[in-house]
């Protein structure tokens, strides 16, 4: 009886894990069980205005998510947050998309948080209302990035001039970083008295390993392309440090693994995506769903035809 329950309930946890991941992109990693209150650090952000985050979509399948805000390096404001989120769910809804870019205005990548905003919120009046908002915030920006690494998307961080906090943060919620000549990634959290809060630290470990990690994040270690591609933390180093010019190197790139139809590039992502978040046996299934899902369409079909016609 016993063997029987506990398989019953790890079968039924595994479940709840699989459609956590695939059937419910678009929910938080948190609710009011866990002290989270989406609505009321979203009044609080919305008061801290300036910025914007755009994103265009291109017939390709490609997107462009920037970041606009160079005259503070591109630094996140409440607002630009909260946009952020609204971006995000736009992309989840986008069936045609296959890439995403992410990329900063003016030849930077992002400073991390706008410190006016986080000042502000660090010295509000009651300690208990410091920690309260300091820990939604975090939880807000975790879950945005959570949705964003886990969309169907192959994403591209840009890193031009600095990613630097939650800047560099940022470049890890990517499925891969291109950097400029020139550009930075560095995690200062150290120097602010604080640890990464976006979830950079457990997706840091997941890319270089938890001794590399260890050590860029004690050390608050700067790394440069050379470095990060030593490292894994870069895939390349692109020749063009200019704006619209290593945009266009970043989309070249992005087009070898985007190439074909959209149902089968967001396919590959998805099985990627559960291969690493799932315990085997889920991802095997989820796998197998996935699998069901482009068997006998019309990419398929097509490719099965193109090989009978070369014989």
């Amino acid at each position: 009886f016993f063997p029987e329950m506990a398989i019953s309930l790890w079968k039924k946890a595994l479940q709840a894990t699989k459609q956590r991941v695939l059937q419910q992109r678009g929910v938080s990693l948190y609710n009011s069980a866990h002290g989270y209150q989406e609505e009321a650090i979203k009044k609080k952000l919305q008061q801290f205005a300036g910025g914007s985050i755009t994103l265009s979509k291109g017939e390709d399948g490609i997107g462009i998510l920037t970041l606009n805000n160079p005259k503070l390096m591109n630094a996140f404001t409440g607002t630009m947050m909260l946009e952020l989120q609204e971006r995000v769910s736009e992309l989840e809804n986008w069936k045609d998309g296959k890439g995403l870019i992410v990329c900063g205005a003016g030849n930077t990548f992002c400073s991390g948080s706008d410190l006016n905003a986080v000042k502000a919120i660090a010295n509000s009046q009651a300690s208990a209302d410091r920690k309260e908002d300091g820990m939604n915030m975090c939880m807000f920006m975790q879950s945005t990035l959570t949705r964003l690494m886990r969309l169907p998307l192959i994403s591209i961080a840009l890193v031009q001039g600095k990613a630097f906090g939650g800047g560099a943060e940022l470049t890890t919620a990517c499925d891969f970083r291109l950097m400029t000549p020139g550009s930075e990634i560095r995690f200062v959290h150290k120097r602010m008295g604080l640890v990464p809060g976006w979830g950079g630290a457990a997706r840091l470990v997941a890319i270089v390993g938890h001794t590399t990690a260890l050590q860029l994040l004690s050390g608050a270690t700067g790394v440069d392309p050379e470095l990060a591609q030593h490292l894994g933390l870069s895939e390349k180093t692109l020749e063009s440090s200019d704006g619209s010019r290593a945009l266009e190197e970043a989309q070249a790139w992005l087009g070898q693994y985007t190439e074909g139809p959209a149902s089968v590039v967001r396919a590959i992502k998805e099985v990627v995506t559960t291969g690493r978040e799932l315990p085997l046996e889920a991802a095997l299934r989820t796998e197998k769903d996935i699998f069901g899902r482009v068997w006998g369409g019309p990419a398929n079909l097509q490719a099965l035809e193109r090989r009978a016609k070369h014989k």
